[in-house]
């Protein structure tokens, strides 16, 4: 094992960051939306009474927050379902419902 030296051999560290060439640290950014998401999550899963994040409630609090529904858009959250709607068109009139009561 005659002339290894260990380590890097007096290499200066350098961050995948850096190497990218980006001007900012990727894992507070990721820390950050991983702490958003799981907020929005846990208030959607208080909301429905549970206990537990389950992906229904991570999916309700991505498609309900505009700029996470921006950011993840393209993306498809397995067992995740869908938002609750129901197209205006679809409603029975309210002038119907007044005619019943009368």
């Amino acid at each position: 094992m005659a002339g290894k030296t260990g380590g890097r051999g007096g290499k200066k560290a350098v961050s995948r960051s850096s190497k990218a060439g980006l001007q900012f640290p990727v894992g507070p950014v990721l820390e950050y939306l991983c702490a958003e998401v799981l907020e929005l999550a846990g208030n959607a899963a208080r909301d429905n009474k549970k206990t537990r994040i389950v992906p229904r409630h991570v999916q309700l609090a991505i498609r309900n927050d505009e700029e996470l529904s921006k950011l993840l858009g393209s993306v498809t959250i397995a067992n995740g379902g869908v938002l609750p709607n129901i197209h205006s068109v679809l409603l029975p009139k309210k002038s119907a419902k007044k005619k019943a009561d009368a």
